[in-house]
């Protein structure tokens, strides 16, 4: 009895050091991704920002925050045109790139010109390991991308309203 009790502290213990490697790994990657996103084109200072951007958009844009479900004006948004940065105005995604996902956000299945326009960064807060995705441009805070989009792309970038405007298409 006591070698089983002997047994399960090192299973235990080994069990518990094992944890402390993914977590440093994870620690460390987030710093990458975080020093990433702040490799911008274009920057400017929170003072900036704020003058720029609603209190809402800098919370969503700069601090990574993000709108209730169903709220946005772009979630059942459809006309034709493209959406752009609202910190920046780079042309991000455009309506035939758009779908309902039901989710209560813009959803897109892919974005304009991949890596040049939208950044991806792991993202592990909220005890969630997930994917954000934000500006290449101003590294302003869009959403998160998920592998479980329903066209061929299979992907589906869930997008704040308040992190877009859009530019209508004039025929």
């Amino acid at each position: 009895m006591q070698a089983f009790f002997i047994f399960f502290l090192i299973l235990l213990t080994l069990e518990f050091l094992s944890c402390q490697t993914p977590l440093n790994k994870i620690e460390n990657n987030l710093s990458k991704s975080k020093q990433e996103a702040t490799k911008m084109k274009y920057e400017k200072t929170d003072d900036e920002w704020k003058k720029q951007l609603s209190s809402e958009q800098y919370d969503i844009l700069r601090l990574k925050g993000t709108e209730r479900p169903g709220s946005g004006k772009y979630n059942s948004h459809n006309e034709k045109g493209i959406y752009t940065c609202a910190g920046c105005g780079s042309e991000l995604f455009t309506n035939d790139q758009k779908f309902d996902s039901h989710c209560g956000w813009p959803s897109f299945d892919n974005n304009i010109a991949g890596e040049e326009k939208v950044k991806q960064i792991k993202d592990y807060s909220y005890g969630m390991i997930r994917t954000e995705i934000v500006c290449a441009n101003c590294g302003g805070h869009l959403g998160h991308i998920f592998d479980d989009g329903p066209t061929a792309t299979g992907l589906r970038y869930c997008v704040n309203s308040l992190s877009l405007n859009f530019i209508k298409k004039t025929e």
